[in-house]
């Protein structure tokens, strides 16, 4: 089994963290191999901002693909952008709160997920990479909830304890909407 994900949106939308998180955690959980690769725009906040991760049961040959078999996006240009690298049959899992142009592609599967609307009502819009990883941990299944949501603890838990029953619940939220779209 290899599961390749490009993760793209603006600064400050998470997706690094949520890159890192899935990449620590399966990492340190599991006994499967990880590659991590981030990439930054010339801005901070507000720049663009996407990584890779690629999670593999054998030695990753690597850490960046042509064609990807799930990507995650977060806002319109980097759909724009990265679109054409998922693969015929691939999954796409999208920010709907703030992606609105049209998928013309009817060779893959998408994945809707209102996060950061979802964040907002949770009082908080920092979270809405952990609902979105929720979702894509949900309908992958890639690595078990609990090696996430273990991470979640360790790293997110260690920065802002007050705010780690809020992540708990974030994720808790994306897992939902994830095993719902697989159905």
């Amino acid at each position: 089994m290899e599961r390749n994900l490009l993760v793209a949106g603006f600064g400050g939308q998470g997706v690094m963290m949520l890159g890192t998180l899935l990449a620590q955690a399966t990492c340190e959980s599991t006994d499967k191999h990880v590659t991590y690769f981030p990439s930054y725009g010339a801005e901070m906040r507000g720049g663009t901002a996407n990584c890779y991760v690629v999670i593999s049961d054998d030695e990753i040959g690597a850490p960046v693909m042509d064609e990807m078999e799930d990507m995650i996006i977060m806002n319109d240009p980097s759909l724009n952008k990265f679109i054409d690298k998922l693969k015929a049959g691939g999954t796409l899992f999208i920010n709907s709160s703030i992606v609105k142009s049209e998928i013309r592609r009817d060779d893959i599967h998408v994945v809707e997920a209102p996060v950061t609307e979802m964040s907002l009502e949770m009082g908080n819009p920092k979270v809405l990479n952990i609902i979105m990883l929720g979702v894509y941990i949900g309908y992958t299944e890639v690595i078990p909830q609990e090696v996430i949501l273990e991470a979640i603890r360790k790293k997110l838990g260690k920065k802002k304890p007050e705010l780690l029953p809020l992540n708990e619940e974030a994720f808790n939220r994306g897992l939902e909407i994830g095993k719902a779209a697989r159905k």
